[in-house]
């Protein structure tokens, strides 16, 4: 029984360990959440702003060499995830998205963003054209020099579809992966029904086209970036703090055990004594 005891007891004081350490990691990820979702914030509206545009100028059909489909031999996939992990299932999300694919190995050439998504992408073998250890620390000058890579890589035939793999920030307890193609671009939605816009473009979409594409690949990144470090910090801090509530129910459990245990030695001992008294 007292080995019993002793047991509960050190397997309260393991599970204790365990509680303070997910409720700090609660804490910091509460914080920075915060940050996060005034990032995604700053770059929402340009985010969607930049998708009308381009959608409503491709809708007009101009003949541009980024809205030109190709058939697809190469693809370079763009792949944003975490940059550690106790987060839910929020990085094998994304990565279950990219395996449902099924693609060719051979045929893809990555570009992951985040720590997990650079170990994820040597797991299955993927080529890089560029790595990214850190979306925490992933800036507009990252954001330029990666869209500056994708275009270079569809315009001169290095890869015939550009797929980005992020994930969508819907509330701070729905997060929801996402696979959209960037390029070639596409008019969809609302912007394939408003094709008639009475926007003028100066000299021709063409042209305005092709020269503002740099800016739309950046604003695509950047917001795609930012809602994924948003749903990373928000997975993380819910996965903590179900964490915290099952270790702090344990130890209510343990507790409940322990005392029981406790007062069974007690009574035990206390049957010994008056028996031995009665035999004398």
């Amino acid at each position: 029984m007292t080995g019993n005891i002793k047991a509960i007891r050190t397997r309260i004081k393991s599970v204790e360990s365990t509680c303070h350490i997910t409720r700090a990691m609660q804490l910091v990820a509460s914080s920075k959440m915060r940050v996060a979702t005034m990032r995604m914030e700053k770059s929402k509206n340009f985010f969607r702003a930049v998708q009308e545009a381009f959608g409503e100028i491709a809708a007009r059909g101009c003949d541009s060499v980024y809205m030109k489909e190709r058939p697809v031999v190469k693809r370079c996939l763009i792949i944003i995830a975490g940059d550690r992990g106790l987060a839910g299932g929020y990085n094998a999300n994304i990565f279950r998205a990219v395996r449902a694919n099924k693609y060719d190995v051979k045929s893809v050439i990555a570009i992951p963003i985040g720590k997990r998504a650079c170990d994820f992408c040597r797991t299955e073998g993927y080529e890089c054209a560029a790595e990214y250890e850190s979306v925490e620390a992933f800036g507009g000058e990252d954001a330029v020099k990666l869209a500056d890579t994708v275009r270079t890589l569809f315009r001169d035939g290095g890869a015939d579809t550009v797929e980005l793999f992020y994930t969508e920030y819907v509330s701070a307890l729905t997060q929801t992966a996402r696979q959209e193609t960037i390029l070639p671009i596409k008019p969809t939605g609302e912007t394939a029904r408003r094709g008639a816009a009475e926007t003028v473009y100066e000299p021709d979409p063409v042209t305005v086209f092709d020269a503002v594409i740099p800016q739309y690949l950046t604003g695509y990144l950047v917001g795609a970036v930012g809602y994924s470090f948003a749903s990373e910090t928000a997975a993380r801090r819910n996965a903590m703090d179900s964490a915290t509530g099952n270790a702090e129910e344990m130890i209510e459990t343990l507790s409940l055990a322990y005392n029981r245990a406790r007062q069974g030695a007690i009574t035990q001992e206390i049957t010994e004594i008056v028996a031995g008294s009665t035999q004398a």
